[in-house]
């Protein structure tokens, strides 16, 4: 599999070359908005507010139910653990909150720039272009957040509408929690009172978007409809449950989570004194010069899932998180209040990730799809053409402060000290839709395909 593609655009069939064209005219002119965003220095001070704030003298119902759990089972996995404290539906940590912004837990690269959601948006039109223009396609997003992502990119779909005027559009949700699914409504829709609600059913909310798209909320990937899909999941992984295996002179062992003896209302981790069923199945036989290894099996359901789909109905995937190339060790960690915070302290207050895997997940797709990839976010970016996009914005922008703006929002999603290098890009394409390099014993020379967007070098 290829990491990054070098290709000169202008070799290649006028596909992207019209797309670019497009965007030229029609994204980066002058009536095309810029959308307010929180500075990176305001959305910073809040942050410092927000991390002052404790709950330690509360009554931790999570933390009581974990306890009661662990003394009648006995010690938890880490993946357990986390399952429990993100997505209890009483407790959870994502059932009833809103988790993103400056009086959240974290901030994502969608909430800082507008750019960012525009250009995946442009992306999901590229291939669709590459594709062959097909009559219909989905656009599903897992984990959306507060819906931020998708709506730049709806509205870059609203503006290319000359480019996809012979397509039917649909859009597709799929989040577990309700209240950011009430607030991904208050944004997409024209609000919660033209929508229909099924609290029970595998598509719980339906409506219309507010371009005009109709558009549906799922609990699961597997209750979206099939068919030719472009899949968009941003911080998405990060937070699916892990398994945590430490190498012993016994062979691997999995870390749980048990009651500290000398605190009983205090958690702590321990080793499993004998092989457990996940390390059986997961890393019991696994050849790693690594001491401490973390494995995701929902991760690699999902990205199964998506590789089938892709096989059976194209379209492609495009995947923004952090992570690494099976190189870390311990990347558990949680945030709260913008601010890394203990993972077994006050659980479900803080947020719960660990660093994506991107060689498992290439490791699940070999043979289904094509897999690029992981590039860093500036890359990724510049290669989209962030750079020509910001211009346009400065240019338009109607005063000092909403240049100052865009400009600490582009540094802060970009420079390679802050996001920049953290967050990689990885996708997944049709099996064919990349032609290697000719074997000239046995491929006639033919047409080429056009660059996949973002993974190569866009010369306009």
């Amino acid at each position: 599999m290829q990491e990054m593609v070098k290709l000169d655009t202008m070799k290649f069939l006028p596909g992207l070359k019209y797309l670019c064209k497009e965007i030229s005219s029609v994204i980066f002119r002058k009536d095309c908005p810029v959308c307010g965003r929180l500075s990176a220095g305001q959305w910073m001070r809040s942050c410092s507010r927000t991390s002052e704030s404790t709950e330690s003298n509360q009554d931790n119902m999570m933390l009581k139910h974990l306890i009661s759990k662990i003394k009648s089972t006995g010690p938890i996995s880490v993946a357990e653990y986390m399952r429990e404290v993100l997505t209890n539906p009483v407790t959870g940590y994502y059932q009833h909150r809103d988790v993103l912004g400056p009086q959240g837990d974290f901030i994502t690269s969608p909430e800082i720039s507008q750019i960012f959601g525009e250009l995946l948006g442009v992306w999901c039109v590229s291939e669709w272009m590459a594709a062959g223009k097909p009559k219909t396609f989905q656009l599903v997003e897992l984990g959306p957040g507060r819906g931020t992502l998708a709506s730049d990119a709806l509205r870059v779909f609203s503006q290319l509408r000359s480019v996809l005027k012979e397509s039917e559009i649909s859009v597709h949700l799929v989040e577990v929690s309700p209240k950011l699914g009430e607030i991904q409504a208050q944004l997409l829709t024209e609000g919660e009172q033209h929508l229909l609600h099924d609290p029970s059913g595998a598509i719980y909310r339906t409506g219309i978007t507010k371009t005009g798209l109709p558009i549906s909320w799922y609990r699961d990937l597997r209750d979206v409809p099939k068919g030719f899909s472009f899949y968009l999941a941003h911080e998405f992984f990060d937070v699916l449950p892990i398994h945590k295996f430490q190498k012993t002179k016994q062979g691997w062992r999995e870390i749980l989570i048990d009651i500290e003896p000398k605190s009983p209302e205090k958690l702590r981790f321990v080793l499993a004194p004998h092989a457990t069923l996940a390390s059986k199945a997961l890393i019991q036989q696994r050849d790693d010069e690594r001491d401490h290894i973390e494995v995701c099996p929902e991760a690699g359901v999902i990205i199964d899932n998506l590789a089938s789909r892709i096989t059976e109905d194209g379209g492609a995937a495009l995947i923004a998180d952090y992570g690494h190339n099976g190189t870390k060790t311990d990347t558990f960690r949680g945030f709260r209040g913008h601010q890394l915070h203990d993972v077994l302290t006050a659980p479900g207050t803080a947020d719960l990730t660990a660093d994506v895997d991107f060689s498992f997940l290439r490791q699940m797709t070999e043979g289904k799809v094509t897999s690029l990839g992981p590039i860093t976010q500036h890359q990724f970016l510049k290669n989209m053409g962030i750079d020509v996009r910001l211009q346009v914005l400065l240019r338009n922008a109607s005063d000092a402060n909403t240049r100052k703006g865009l400009m600490d929002a582009y540094n802060m999603i970009m420079n390679p000290e802050k996001m920049g290098n953290r967050f990689k890009f990885f996708a997944l394409l049709p099996y064919n839709r990349l032609i290697s390099k000719h074997d000239t014993k046995t491929v006639k020379c033919g047409p080429t395909a056009p660059p996949v967007a973002g993974f190569s070098e866009l010369q306009l």
